[in-house]
Parts: structure tokens; C-alpha cells; sequence
């Protein structure tokens, strides 16, 4: 059990490293476009291709640390009008739906990239499939984190942050 909770928290903080390097990356990039094209009256050729790829990452990989961090929305004024069994229940058929999405993402960008590796992106000749292999990578950490949720596992790292701040 030690070496599964190790293996976990590896995945777990390079999944977090990626994403907040692509963030970080994303906002170098934008903002060297900016100066550049107001400043300098020109843009690197590659800025928006690199633009673009982080914003993709950084979206796919948002959605399972949102998943991660139980902050997606959820509308519970209509399910707090039944019976704390039937939520119960219900919790489970959403974490089961939420597990079959995450299959979905790996099946289908798994193939998705596989399709997409023999073309390349214009200005950075790149494998196209660099735009694509987040989304099962993204299913593989939903499908992990949604395991953790079936078995009552409190995966959020950040409890005691108050919202607005």
C-alpha cells in the first residue's frame, strides 16, 4: 500500500508540475508576443502555434486537478431535496460516469494522436500528435483521481484555501 500511495503522489505532483509549467510558459509566451508586436512591430512565427498547444495543456490538465480538487461545479439545490441514500447512490453514479469520460479520454486520444503523429505542425514542425497526447494523459489522471473519490480518498491538496483570495 506504501509504494501504490508513493506512486500516487509521484504521478500526482509531476501531473501538477506539468500543468503549472505550461501555465507559466503560456504566460511567458503571450506576453513576449505582446511586447514584441507593439514595441517591436514584429512576432516570433512560432509564438501562436506554442500559444496555443500551452492553452490546450493547461485546459485539459485543469479539468482533472479541478476533478482533484472537488472545486467543479456541482448544483446541489435540487439534490438536497431527497434522502441522504439516494445522494449517496447518486454520488456514485456521477463517480462511475466521470470514470467511463476518463476511459473515454485515453480510447479515444490515444487514438486520436496515434492519427495525428505523421502530420506536423506549420511553424514549429512538430508532430501534430504534441496537441492531442495530453487528452489521455488527462484520462488517465481523471480515471486515477475518480478511483481515489469511489473509495472516500480526500485527494484535494489545498482544503483550507478560501475562495475569492
Amino acid at each position: 500500500m506504501n509504494i501504490l500511495k508513493k506512486v500516487y503522489s509521484f504521478l500526482d505532483r509531476l501531473f501538477e508540475s506539468i500543468t503549472l509549467l505550461s501555465l507559466i510558459l503560456l504566460v511567458l509566451v503571450v506576453s513576449l508576443q505582446v511586447v514584441t508586436r507593439y514595441v517591436f512591430n514584429f512576432v516570433y512565427f512560432w509564438s501562436e502555434e506554442i500559444t496555443l498547444l500551452l492553452l490546450v495543456w493547461f485546459g485539459f490538465m485543469g479539468i482533472a486537478i479541478g476533478f482533484r480538487e472537488y472545486i467543479h461545479l456541482g448544483i446541489d439545490s435540487f439534490t438536497n431535496l431527497f434522502p441522504k441514500m439516494f445522494n449517496k447512490v447518486l454520488d456514485k453514479v456521477i463517480l462511475i460516469s466521470v470514470f467511463a469520460f476518463g476511459i473515454y479520454l485515453v480510447v479515444q486520444g490515444w487514438q486520436f494522436t496515434l492519427l495525428t503523429m505523421d502530420s506536423t505542425l506549420a511553424a514549429t514542425k512538430l508532430p501534430s500528435s504534441v496537441n492531442y497526447i495530453i487528452m489521455p494523459v488527462t484520462g488517465f489522471m481523471i480515471c486515477l483521481y475518480t478511483l481515489l473519490h469511489f473509495f472516500h480518498i480526500n485527494t484535494a491538496k489545498y482544503k483550507d484555501l478560501e475562495e475569492g483570495m
